[in-house]
């Protein structure tokens, strides 16, 4: 790893235990090796980020090698983009749903005085309201009288 011999190891141990001291040095190891396994974990982590980074790089670059095959075997001139491209339908489309809108709107009909234009449309006659047999009374003619029987 860092090229150190089992000589350069003698010697940092020698060195702990008269630094640290025998008393400490079971702790102190413990936490060297716990930051060691966290910046192992973490280089780990870093490396498989990269990994899927380039795996997805390498997708993309075959997605779109694969479109660019596809895209000049069936249609080398574009002509079916061409053909199936609906932007000027669409265009066309809106202006005439807009120039509806405003040719239906009833605030604009309002404001213009349509309604005097529309007033050879009669509107529905109303419903009679009176009772069928007040109609028979009032129209003169003798109408026979009920007379009860029995009583």
């Amino acid at each position: 790893m860092f090229d150190i011999g089992w000589q350069e190891l003698f010697v940092l141990a020698v060195l702990a235990i008269i630094v640290i001291g025998p008393k400490d040095l079971p702790r102190t190891i413990r936490t060297v090796t716990h930051w060691i396994r966290k910046a192992r974990g973490m280089a780990r982590d870093l490396h498989d980020g990269l990994d899927d980074v380039v795996r997805e790089a390498e997708l993309d670059d075959i997605k779109k090698q694969a479109n660019s095959i596809m895209s000049d075997e069936l249609d080398p001139a574009n002509t079916i983009a061409r053909e199936l491209d609906m932007t000027d339908e669409q265009q066309e489309w809106s202006k005439a749903v807009d120039s509806l809108k405003d040719e239906t709107d009833p605030y604009r009909l309002a404001n213009t005085g349509v309604e005097e234009e529309l007033d050879f449309i009669e509107p529905p006659a109303p419903e009679s309201t009176t009772n069928p047999a007040q109609e028979v009374e009032t129209s003169g003619e003798n109408v026979p009288e009920i007379t009860k029987v029995g009583g």
